[in-house]
């Protein structure tokens, strides 16, 4: 009998020791992780507003580095819209054992074939600006999402073009028809924003009673240069006729604006989305009427949150915003009258 209570007693130390040095290696973990690696691929390095997120992400990062003292390894990567390449590139960060995969997808609707790689390697990702269908987002539990609400960016144009309707119709109401014709620069087909902006921003006016007609519209796939294109063959068709130009982005509204210039046609209302340093300085210069900031700072600081608890403890909890997967940054409405306190 003795030996068998010196036995129990001897398993039952055994058992809070293996217990306690559990928990103690557990918070160890945490408290003493000395580098993480976090891996982000774009679906393109020069979109102005992609690189203006990940810049932010960057600097982020430096200022976690020398408040905590750890190592954090970024890497962007370049799909080049080329959805195998982006395969190819969180296949290399699974490969490399980075502790958390950051996509901003070529396609949305192939998302399933990155969150299966991420699932299968046990590696959280974060989806940022082009948002997977839910289904997608289902698929497993380490997937998130962060990006912009698309129905107030596009509820925002419109309300800049009230306004200006309200206090000053002669200066959008040119031909005094009691409509706005209107020209619309649409982003890349089957991305979500393309979609909701285009029918928010006209729906906000609509409803507030204001009567519009449509001349034209086409996708300018978010370039510069296409949309500089597009304005221009719309400047030769339709002139003195086209009132407001509508732009799912800001840098399709300025290739707009430099298509009217080269046209030396300067009485064209344009209002763009994301905020832009160029397109503030155009607001600022009276060559846009106005933008809506997408907030890519608070996207930014959203996605690394995430990535950064995820790196180190799982523990999401303190992460502002979040609401289940999603993180959904709010917009700012951007008019001459308020645009000095953006410009920096």
């Amino acid at each position: 009998m003795g030996k068998k209570r010196v036995s129990s007693t001897f398993v039952a130390i055994i058992f809070m020791v293996n217990y306690l040095v559990g928990c103690t290696n557990n918070s160890e973990a945490y408290n003493n992780v000395e580098e993480i690696k976090i891996g982000v691929t774009v679906y393109k390095e020069d979109d102005k507003f992609i690189s203006t997120i990940t810049n932010n992400i960057l600097e982020l990062a430096k200022k976690k580095e020398k408040e905590e003292n750890i190592k954090i390894t970024i890497d962007i990567l370049d799909a080049k819209e080329n959805l195998a390449n982006q395969c190819n590139q969180v296949d290399k960060f699974i490969l490399n054992d980075y502790d958390v995969i950051c996509v901003n997808i070529v396609d949305r609707t192939s998302a399933a074939t990155i969150i299966d790689k991420a699932k299968s390697s046990n590696t959280p990702i974060i989806f940022f600006n082009r948002e997977p269908v839910e289904e997608d987002m289902r698929r497993w539990k380490d997937v998130y999402y962060v990006g912009a609400e698309a129905e107030k960016s596009g509820e925002l144009q419109g309300s800049l073009i009230i306004d200006k309707y309200t206090s000053e119709k002669s200066d959008i109401d040119k031909n005094g028809d009691g409509k706005i014709q209107y020209v619309m620069l649409e982003g890349e087909h089957g991305h979500q924003d393309t979609a909701i902006r285009t029918e928010y921003s006209i729906k906000t006016i609509v409803q507030n009673g204001i009567e519009v007609e449509k001349l034209a519209d086409d996708t300018a796939n978010w370039e510069f240069a296409q949309a500089k294109s597009k304005m221009t063959g719309w400047i030769k068709e339709f002139g003195s006729e086209i009132e407001v130009v509508f732009s799912n982005n800001d840098d399709m509204a300025l290739g707009a604006i430099d298509a009217l210039k080269e046209a030396k046609i300067n009485d064209v209302i344009i209002v763009g989305v994301d905020g832009v340093t160029e397109a503030l300085e155009a607001v600022k210069n009276d060559e846009m009427l106005g933008t809506v900031i997408s907030n890519s700072i608070a996207q930014a600081e959203g996605i690394f949150d995430i990535a950064y608890s995820k790196a180190t403890n799982g523990d999401l909890s303190n992460v502002e915003g979040l609401e289940g997967k999603y993180i959904k940054t709010k917009h700012i409405k951007i008019d001459k009258n308020n645009v000095d306190v953006y410009l920096k």
